[in-house]
């Protein structure tokens, strides 16, 4: 396993939270626990936070302010957007006016944003632009990890099982909500789920038990993005997880059962009260844990992830027979958060995890570097 190399100073890790998301929130606790979890001896830290606007701001106690909601205090940051720009700039208000400052040269950039503006793709394709190393999926695996109806398909392209699903847009929930349900009730009965298909951490999700369930249903997702996913609603199934840690050769953690207090597995069940039940590791036989291993690894390679992801199932009681249900690219990373749960019951401690996913956004970006960039002769 590859360490993180020696330099006479501390690797200086900027963390980016916040972000213009639903999940805004969200990011915000997963942050706290990652800045906690950053060994002060080895790393020097760079708290940035990204306002619903989208402003990058940084300061003293930079998530604290964004927890108190009183960020006037805090400078600007101009965003990297240069090839090698690993020094970053702030406009520092002064009594005269705002002055260009340099901040401090960043070796890896460690976004902890969840959902659109954060886990779609468009901030990697901005640490991209400028060629900095950094924590997690590139573009790709971002993008398609988070669009729920192309990464179906990509799951059915592969031979993935997964759950029946249709997309739609709001345009059409918007021009006859009617078709829509007619369309989604030709899936099978009742229930269904709609989702906004470009969100994480159940935002906009609704358990849909009859029609009048799905058009409030739909209409709630439809909130939150252009592209809704309408989902048959698995039977009696249980809801399992595994981690997944890598680039190019990913390790699985050991499964996780989730037992919602609700009828899924919640907005609140996740980050608000913590009451639903985790049993780990899952108490499924070992020829299901394993094919469910399997499968997220397929799924990981087949989009092209890297760093992390964490991988739904469902299991059937009666069956055992899986279905996927997605791949969060960047899952969440608070005190209760299963993704750093399953790698701490697999022997990995939550300080160990995040060395180790820096150490792999470096190795990414020395990956990256062997690639030719310009025709030669």
């Amino acid at each position: 396993m590859p360490s993180i190399p020696t330099t006479p100073r501390k690797l200086r890790i900027a963390v980016l939270f916040g972000g213009r998301s639903g999940e805004h929130d969200v990011s915000l606790m997963s942050a706290r626990s990652v800045l906690n979890a950053l060994d002060a001896e080895r790393y020097e830290v760079i708290q940035i936070g990204i306002t619903l606007d989208g402003d990058w701001l940084t300061g003293t106690n930079t998530l604290e302010a964004f927890e108190k909601g009183n960020t006037k205090d805090l400078d600007r940051v101009i965003p990297p957007s240069q090839p090698d720009q690993q020094s970053l700039y702030i406009l520092r208000s002064t009594k005269i006016g705002d002055k260009l400052e340099t901040l401090a040269g960043v070796d890896v950039f460690f976004p902890v944003l969840h959902g659109p503006f954060g886990e779609d793709g468009t901030i990697q394709g901005l640490l991209e632009l400028a060629d900095v190393a950094y924590v997690g999926a590139g573009v790709a695996g971002s993008s398609v990890g988070m669009d729920k109806g192309i990464f179906k398909d990509v799951m059915r392209a592969n031979g993935i099982p997964i759950v029946n699903s249709l997309l739609v847009l709001r345009s059409e929930i918007e021009k006859n909500i009617d078709t829509v349900i007619e369309k989604t009730e030709k899936m099978g009965a009742y229930p269904f789920f709609a989702k906004p298909a470009n969100l994480g951490s159940s935002v906009g999700i609704s358990k849909c038990n009859s029609r009048s369930d799905l058009a409030e249903g739909l209409m709630e997702a439809s909130r939150y993005d252009r592209r809704i996913i309408i989902e048959s609603g698995a039977g009696n199934v249980r809801e399992v997880e595994v981690s997944v840690l890598g680039n190019e050769e990913p390790q699985t953690s050991v499964c996780g059962e989730i037992l919602p207090s609700r009828e899924f597995y919640s907005y609140e069940s996740k980050y608000v009260d913590g009451t639903s039940g985790l049993v780990i590791p899952s108490q499924l036989p070992d020829e299901v844990t394993n094919k469910i291993r399997e499968y997220a690894v397929q799924a990981y390679k087949a989009i092209d992830c890297a760093g992390m992801a964490r991988a739904d199932f469902f299991v059937e009681n009666d069956t055992n027979k899986i279905f996927l249900n997605e791949l969060n690219t960047l899952p969440g990373f608070t005190s209760i958060s299963m993704y750093p749960k399953l790698w701490q019951a697999s022997g990995l401690t939550y300080p160990q995890l995040v060395d180790r996913l820096i150490e792999l956004a470096l190795e990414r970006k020395a990956q990256r570097d062997h690639t030719e960039r310009r025709r030669t002769a």
